[in-house]
């Protein structure tokens, strides 16, 4: 067999691979009908800590501070990964579109450290944990008014399978 049939072969069947994985969070996201391993109403899933426990905390105009909200929502979301330990999460820093990009950057960072610090306080490991600031570069509500700048000022914890990349 040629190089080049050989080099088709192989990444043909990496590709068949990768569709049998499971999708992102691997065999943890079996997916299918209620009750299913990965499904939203499985306890254990990433879909129930997205939907059910909170994925994301807001924060005030030019704060980092966690509000009684925030803090029930990490309550609840510290459980869930003590509960978890397979998972890890990435938690995502946002600022709205006020401000310039390295001062909404610095801030978005503040606000995913300060919920790592609280779960960290609530005995996850920081191993576990890891800070993505993102500033203003990933807005979820698109306008210049208070009700999306408001939706924009956050802290997502995106939960992964296996450790951290």
């Amino acid at each position: 067999m040629k190089l080049h049939s050989k080099a088709i072969l192989i990444v043909a069947a990496l590709a068949l691979s990768a569709c049998a994985n499971g999708g992102r969070f691997g065999a943890a996201n079996g997916g299918g009908a209620d009750g299913a391993a990965g499904a939203a109403s499985d306890p254990r899933s990433p879909a129930y800590f997205q939907q059910t426990i909170g994925d994301r905390v807001h924060f005030a105009v030019d704060q980092h501070t966690l509000t009684p909200e925030a803090i029930a929502i990490l309550d609840k979301q510290a459980d869930w990964l003590l509960k978890n330990p397979e998972f890890t999460a990435i938690v995502e820093g946002h600022a709205d579109e006020q401000g310039t990009a390295a001062y909404n950057l610095a801030l978005s960072g503040r606000r995913a450290n300060a919920v790592i610090e609280y779960l960290v306080s609530r005995g996850v490991s920081p191993a576990r944990l890891r800070p993505l600031p993102l500033g203003k570069e990933r807005p979820i509500a698109l306008c210049s008014r208070e009700e999306c700048y408001a939706q924009n000022r956050r802290a997502v914890t995106v939960i992964q399978a296996g450790g951290l990349s």
